[in-house]
């Protein structure tokens, strides 16, 4: 008879409960992360909804109050939240992700030659700063524009329609001449048909004059000569003409192709030769334009106006620009409320060759982008959205590239390292790690120090586009990081708003602002006044440089030591030389021509008298304040002082 017992079939029975309970292990749910996702978009990739992004992200740093679901999360918060719900993440294959379906929108094929007409010639003077381009413009319509432009210098493009005596109209665009303008002079050549280059007769050819040239020939635009201020005495027109030849501009007079024209733009002499000029050129050019259809157009300057909102400049190139309709450029979409001309007048619609206001803008576009109009607000949204979704996977793109580079630089650098210490034994290998981890250690200290440089931060403010962007060109430049360095945590278009004076104080740093505002810090209406102003805080941030100044010379006779209490005390026996020894400067002692000792006096004495100072031909003791002992005869004693000299910049933006 079989006897069980009880305790072996107890045990049979919890194995089999055991066996019974054993499950096979599940794979975790992958998840397909990108960089700066949004919660929306990591609940819709996990397959929950938002609250469950919110719940995982409890108990952390976050503020998951704060939160909704357009917040863009960290990357490490990306992974926490999928770590935390049970799940494991891979970042997703931007090469292999589901290519978008283009919606962006672009210029309509040339239209058919037979609903073309002929079209105003957009015509832009430029040349050398100060060189009477304002000043002509302003004869050519009888406005006074040159005594509200800043210092006589005209910061922005200024698009004006005049009409002529003969029924005949031009579009004027006049672009700054002055130096840190170059890219708003480039911009209104890729805008116009014909180029009027003004040179100032007493003046010539200039550095401005020969990048403005540089600029229409890039654009392929003809050009018209206009010689400038030929009333003055000292003009010379032919000396311009023959200047010009250097930069492949042959004037008519040398059996060239370019008109040339002697002008007084203050006195308003021969202006109609040179109008008549214009048009002669514009007639050989054959302009035309289709008047109907989607507009077409080029943002040529970009401002925030307080009673308008964001309003543009812009040149009509193609169809007629009416109040309601809807545009897009760049990243930005308008339905258009107000169209005003150069006189600040409303106007209902803006044919080709027209220069326009817009008001009506979301956000500011940015001067030079292509102005497309668009059927609706749907669209022009759509279009937007696609724009900036593209923007943002071409930065993906290009931040996964450095990521890739850099861990491949890293990989190699730790193979290079295992390499070398792979004959050593496990000890050895440690005290040259350890060893290099204390030098990385002070290598990192000094990079430290060498960043506690004396800096200066700022933020730059302007009332448009083309004047932000001519001071951030200039600061581009900005070469002397070496003695401070210059840190722009900021820049916009508008007045200095309390956010912009918050973000100084946080920063400790300095506003500058282009252009009127009622607030006080550091205002101007010239740029070269702002420059000047950033030059001289730039030199205000830098130490002093210490010279020094020798007051007197001795030569030393004899050294002996005398009793001050129970104390020994070196004593130097001089005389003085040339000038004086004076106790309250520093000494220095010169053997050869060795410095062997610096320092200061502690005593000065002429015979028994403790003095402050001792002139040229007296003796004198001399006792040093650190107890230094090692006078001879023969070695010189110079007094000297340090004297501070404010240091300036090195940094010269070229005006």
């Amino acid at each position: 008879r079989l006897v069980t017992r009880p305790e072996a079939a107890e045990s049979e029975v919890k194995g089999q409960k055991k066996e019974e309970k054993v499950k096979p292990k599940l794979d975790k749910q992958e998840v397909e992360v990108t960089q700066r996702m949004t919660v929306a978009a990591l609940a819709q990739a996990m397959n929950r909804d938002c609250d469950h992004v919110y719940e995982a992200l409890l108990n952390t740093d976050v503020d998951s109050d704060s939160l909704d679901p357009d917040s863009v999360l960290e990357e490490k918060w990306i992974k926490e939240v999928v770590t935390r719900s049970g799940m494991k993440f891979k970042w997703a294959n931007l090469s292999d992700s589901i290519k978008r379906i283009n919606r962006d929108a672009h210029r309509r094929p040339p239209a058919d030659p037979s609903s073309l007409v002929p079209r105003p010639p957009v015509v832009t003077i430029m040349g050398h700063v100060d060189h009477g381009k304002t000043t002509l413009l302003d004869s050519l319509r009888k406005s006074q524009i040159v005594s509200t432009e800043a210092g006589g210098i005209t910061q922005h493009i200024g698009a004006f329609l005049v009409q002529l005596p003969t029924g005949e109209k031009i579009t004027f665009l006049d672009t700054p001449g002055h130096a840190a303008f170059s890219s708003m002079r480039a911009r209104g050549a890729s805008a116009t048909d014909i180029v009027i280059l003004v040179v100032a007769a007493d003046d010539g050819v200039m550095n401005q004059t020969v990048e403005s040239i540089q600029h229409a020939k890039r654009a392929k635009v003809p050009m018209i000569v206009a010689v400038n201020k030929c009333d003055k005495p000292q003009s010379d027109p032919e000396r311009v003409k023959r200047e010009l030849l250097a930069h492949d501009v042959v004037c008519e007079e040398f059996g060239g192709d370019v008109q040339s024209i002697h002008v007084s733009a203050l006195k308003g002499d021969n202006l109609l030769a040179l109008t008549e000029a214009t048009v002669t050129l514009a007639e050989v050019l054959e302009l035309k334009a289709e008047p109907g259809g989607l507009v077409e157009g080029l943002v040529i300057e970009s401002r925030t106006d307080k009673g308008k909102g964001s309003v543009t400049t812009a040149i009509v190139q193609r169809g007629t620009l009416k109040r309601g309709c809807f545009l897009v450029a760049g990243n930005s979409w308008a339905k258009v409320r107000l169209l005003f001309d150069e006189n600040g007048r409303a106007v209902t619609e803006a044919g080709p060759s027209c220069a326009v206001e817009v008001v009506g803008w979301k956000e500011l576009p940015s001067a030079g982008e292509v102005i497309l109009e668009v059927e609706s607000e749907q669209r022009a949204r759509e279009v937007t959205e696609w724009r900036s979704g593209e923007e943002e996977q071409q930065k993906l793109l290009e931040e996964q590239s450095i990521i890739m580079v850099k861990q491949e630089v890293h990989l190699q650098e730790y193979q290079r390292k295992r390499a070398e210490l792979s004959h050593l034994s496990r000890r050895q290998r440690k005290l040259a790690l350890y060893q290099e981890y204390k030098t990385n250690l002070s290598e990192k200290e000094r990079k430290k120090d060498q960043d506690d440089r004396l800096g200066l931060t700022l933020i730059i403010k302007g009332d448009m586009d083309g004047s932000v962007e001519a001071i951030l060109n200039l600061l581009d430049g900005y070469d002397a990081q070496q003695q401070c360095e210059l840190d722009i945590v900021h820049f916009g278009i508008g007045d200095v708003s309390e956010n912009d004076v918050k973000m100084a104080e946080t920063f400790a740093g300095s506003i500058y602002a282009g252009g009127k505002s009622g607030v006080p810090l550091r205002l101007h209406t010239v740029i070269y006044k702002l420059v000047d102003e950033l030059k001289d805080e730039l030199s205000s941030r830098l130490p002093p440089l210490v010279s020094q100044n020798v007051i007197g010379e001795a030569s030393v006779l004899a050294m002996f030591q005398v009793s001050v209490g129970k104390k020994k005390v070196a004593v130097a026996g001089c005389r003085v030389q040339k000038g004086q020894l004076d106790r309250r400067h520093k000494f220095r002692l010169i053997r050869g021509r060795d410095t062997v000792w610096e320092g200061c006096a502690s005593a000065l004495r002429h015979h028994k008298d403790d003095v402050q100072a001792v002139k040229t031909g007296m003796e004198c003791g001399l006792s040093p304040d650190d107890d230094y002992a090692d006078f001879r005869p023969g070695d010189v004693v110079v007094c000297f002082e340090d004297l501070n000299c404010p240091q300036v910049t090195s940094w010269n933006p070229g005006f």
